[in-house]
C-alpha cells in the first residue's frame, strides 16, 4: 500500500523548487519573446506567452513520445529481423533436403534403366531430367512403392520450400516499411530535442542554472527518500525495485535499455530483466504487461504509468515515491509518485 508517511524535508525543498524556477525564469520567457527576428520561431513560436521552463518541458515530452514511438518500431523490426533469418535459415534447410532427394530419386530412375525392365514407350521419357522422368512415369502408374514415396516427398518438400520463400519475401517488405519509421520517429526525436537544447542555451546564465537546480538535471544534491522498512511483497519486485535504485544518478538516454543508461520505458524493462522478468519494450505495451491496481493499493516494484497516451513510465519504490528516467540531460532519480498525471498502475 502507498505509504503515507511524512515526506522528508529535503523533498519538499525539491518540490517547492518547480516554483522558484518559475520565478527564476520569468525574466527569461520575457527576454524569449523579444528575441530578435533572426531566432528560430518553428522551435518556440509561443514563447512569450508562456515560461521558458513549460515550453522545454513541453519539447521534452513530445521528444519522449516520439522516442516511445521510436522505440516500439524498433523493437517490431528487431523481431521481424529474427523471423525473416529464421525463415530463410529454414529455406536453405529444406533446399539442401529436396537436392538430396533429387539425387536419390535420380539414382532411383537410373538404376531403373539400367535393368532393362521399363516398357518401350517409357524409356524415351529417360531422355529428360531422371525426376521429369518419374513425374511422367508415375502418371503412367510406372512407378513402384518406393519411387512413388520418395517423390511424394519431394513433391511436398518443394511446396513447402516455396512457401518459406514467399513468405520470407513478404516479411523482408515489411522489414523495410518498418526501417524506414524507425528513421522517421529518430529524426523526430532529434528535432524535438535540439529544440529544447536551443531555448535552454538561448536562456541567461542563471536562468539556465536555475533550471538546473530545480530540475536536478545536473545530478547534484540528488534527492534520496526515507525507505527504511519497506519490503516489496515479492522476490522478483525486490530485485526489480534493487535494481531500479541501484540505477539511481545514471544518464538518460532516449533509446537505450542499460546497463549504463537509460530512457523510461528501458530503465523499467532493464530493472523487471535483473529480476527474471520479461518486460515489452514500450511504456504503452508495459501499461498491459500485469494486472492493474489502484494507486491507494501500490507496491514497491508496480509499474505507474503517466499521461493519457501511457507516453511515460517510472517505478513505485514505496513512501510516495517512484524511481524514474525523466528526460534527456537528467539523471535516473527519485521523484514523488503524482509527479504528473497517473493513466493507470501496473503490477507485473
Amino acid at each position: 500500500m502507498v505509504s503515507h508517511r511524512r515526506t522528508s524535508q529535503r523533498g519538499q525543498t525539491t518540490l517547492a523548487s518547480v516554483t522558484v524556477l518559475s520565478a527564476a525564469l520569468a525574466t527569461a520567457a520575457a527576454a524569449l519573446s523579444a528575441q530578435p527576428a533572426s531566432a528560430d520561431p518553428a522551435e518556440h513560436p509561443s514563447a512569450g506567452r508562456e515560461s521558458a521552463a513549460a515550453r522545454v518541458g513541453k519539447l521534452y515530452e513530445e521528444a519522449e513520445r516520439a522516442t516511445e514511438k521510436y522505440n516500439g518500431a524498433t523493437a517490431r523490426t528487431d523481431a521481424l529481423r529474427d523471423e525473416v533469418s529464421a525463415l530463410q535459415d529454414g529455406a536453405a534447410r529444406t533446399l539442401a533436403r529436396v537436392n538430396r532427394m533429387r539425387a536419390r530419386l535420380g539414382a532411383l530412375a537410373a538404376a531403373q534403366y539400367r535393368s532393362g525392365g521399363i516398357d518401350p514407350t517409357v524409356r524415351l521419357l529417360l531422355s529428360e531430367r531422371p525426376e521429369s522422368y518419374l513425374e511422367k512415369a508415375s502418371a503412367l502408374d510406372r512407378l513402384n512403392g518406393t519411387e512413388a514415396r520418395e517423390l511424394h516427398r519431394l513433391r511436398a518438400a518443394i511446396r513447402q520450400l516455396e512457401q518459406q520463400r514467399h513468405e520470407a519475401a513478404g516479411k523482408l517488405a515489411v522489414l523495410e516499411v518498418g526501417r524506414a519509421e524507425v528513421a522517421r520517429h529518430k529524426k523526430d526525436v532529434q528535432r524535438k530535442l535540439a529544440g529544447a537544447r536551443r531555448l535552454l542555451d538561448s536562456l541567461p546564465a542563471p536562468a539556465r542554472a536555475a533550471y538546473d537546480r530545480a530540475t536536478r538535471s545536473d545530478g547534484q544534491d540528488e534527492f534520496i527518500p526515507d525507505l527504511t522498512g519497506i519490503v516489496p511483497d515479492s522476490d522478483r519486485a525486490a530485485a526489480a525495485v534493487a535494481a531500479v535504485r541501484a540505477a539511481v544518478g545514471s544518464p538518460y538516454s532516449w533509446g537505450s535499455a542499460g546497463p549504463g543508461a537509460f530512457d523510461c520505458s528501458g530503465l523499467t524493462q532493464w530493472a523487471y530483466g535483473k529480476a527474471g522478468v520479461s518486460l515489452p519494450r514500450t511504456s504503452q505495451a508495459q501499461r498491459g504487461a500485469g494486472a492493474r491496481v489502484p494507486l491507494s493499493q501500490a507496491r514497491p516494484g508496480d509499474l505507474v504509468i503517466y499521461r493519457s497516451d501511457a507516453s511515460h513510465v517510472g517505478m513505485y519504490v514505496g513512501n510516495g515515491q517512484v524511481v524514474h528516467a525523466p528526460y534527456p540531460g537528467a539523471r535516473v532519480r527519485y521523484d514523488p509518485v503524482g509527479m504528473m498525471p497517473i493513466a493507470s498502475i501496473t503490477r507485473p
